[in-house]
């Protein structure tokens, strides 16, 4: 029984030391890690003027595709009065009672190729035109109101095609005297939106290479400028995989840094360029203001930035790594 009870306790403290060493590696790995990491950014602050540089070309790559991307997306949100959808404006004949267009209203409204219907009566048109033409007095002076009962309609999702069919059908209809929607220039909108999507993106793809090169090349510089204490540390017996993790936080510096950088120019842009456009679109009664990126964006481009920064480290030490063999 007591040889039982001692086998039974070396189990249990044999285990408990494998556990305990299994913390301690995991521990002494991630405090290698931070150690590295920190150490990375302290020797790029040291020599900010270069590292500053190289941040800049970085950063130049990438906020070219960025700035478009941003541009793109508030030329999209600059009809957001329309939802990124047609309106179409149903112009009611004169005189046509108002129960009758409240029917033809509720008929639309039942439509399931409609979304949403608005009735503007004649006299709700009136006040908005005051409001927006500011010809107040030359309108007050008429004998009697010029403008329609209007029904608005906002489609479903429409092909243009689809579009046209339903515009010809509602022509046909005898309360309505005209009809109102420019579909040949949402259909350009969409086609200059999207060519404008395929140029970002090929304009990304080829400077995101260029950012890579741009890495790979800094990295390609740092390991020669170490070869000397690579080829030591290989001597004394340490790994590829040791050896390879400064210049990967090597990257994943100059990659951020690059980020942030973008980041800040982008800022700059739009806060040199929104007095302009706010001023020339004031003068078209419009109220619109130039929207940057978002958090989620941001995120998006610290996190494109830092990829790339670590994959073109990443090549550039797995091609000249394995060059330098210990003397």
């Amino acid at each position: 029984m007591p040889n039982k009870s001692n086998r039974q306790s070396k189990a249990v403290s044999g285990a408990s030391t494998h556990t305990h060493g299994i913390a301690d590696k995991t521990m002494a790995y991630i405090e290698s890690h931070r150690t590295i990491c920190l150490q990375t950014l302290g020797n790029l602050c040291g020599v900010w003027l270069t590292s500053l540089m190289t941040w800049m070309v970085i950063g130049i790559a990438l906020a070219l595709p960025t700035i478009l991307y941003v541009l793109l997306a508030n030329i999209g949100n600059l009809g957001g009065g329309w939802d990124g959808k047609p309106r179409i404006s149903l112009y009611l004949v004169d005189q046509i009672e108002e129960s009758r267009a409240k029917i033809l209203l509720s008929t639309l409204a039942a439509d399931a190729d409609f979304e949403s219907v608005r009735y503007i009566s004649s006299a709700d048109a009136l006040d908005e035109f005051q409001r927006n033409a500011g010809m107040g007095d030359i309108l007050a002076s008429l004998p009697m109101n010029p403008l329609p009962i209007v029904i608005e309609l906002e489609p479903a999702e429409l092909t243009p095609a689809e579009l046209k069919l339903k515009v010809l059908q509602l022509e046909t209809m005898v309360e309505v005297d005209s009809i109102s929607v420019d579909l040949e220039w949402i259909e350009r909108l969409f086609a200059l939106l999207a060519l404008g999507e395929r140029f970002v993106a090929t304009l990304g793809a080829f400077l995101g290479l260029g950012v890579l090169l741009a890495i790979g090349n800094t990295i390609r510089l740092a390991i020669e400028n170490r070869r000397a204490e690579i080829e030591i540390i290989k001597l004394v017996g340490g790994t590829d995989r040791y050896v390879r993790r400064p210049f990967l936080y090597l990257g994943f510096w100059y990659g951020f840094g690059g980020a942030l950088v973008a980041w800040s120019m982008i800022k700059l842009s739009l806060l040199f360029l929104s007095g302009p456009v706010e001023t020339l679109l004031h003068s078209y009664q419009e109220v619109f203001t130039l929207q940057g990126l978002d958090i989620a964006e941001t995120l998006a481009l610290m996190f494109v930035g830092s990829l790339l920064g670590i994959i073109g480290a990443a090549l550039a030490v797995g091609r000249h790594l394995h060059q330098i063999k210990p003397g």
